[in-house]
């Protein structure tokens, strides 16, 4: 069985370290951004691997939403890495304002 669940640096980690990573929201948030237009980029580790098929784990994730506490989401991207993760929060923030 392939493993479920990833931290930060994408190491395998049990489902009781997950749970514990979860609870820290420095641990999670990776990077918020707030649009001059209203829209809020977010970005977190969620560690719980996306990736139903081959690949890597997709562990991070990206979202839009049309303003921060309204959480219907406009885009999502998911990623493998830290390093991926940061620069599509990038992306997302030039593709949406």
């Amino acid at each position: 069985m392939k493993d479920l669940y990833f931290d930060k640096q994408g190491q395998p980690i049990d489902s009781e370290k997950w749970r514990e990573l979860l609870k820290g929201k420095d641990y999670k948030i990776i990077k918020q951004t707030e649009l001059e237009n209203g829209k809020w980029v977010s970005t977190v580790w969620f560690g719980l691997n996306h990736n139903l098929g081959e690949g890597k784990p997709l562990i991070f994730e990206t979202m839009v939403f049309p303003e921060k506490g309204k959480y219907s989401d406009l885009d999502c991207e998911r990623y493998s890495t830290l390093e991926e993760a940061l620069k599509g929060h990038e992306e997302m923030i030039k593709k949406w304002e």
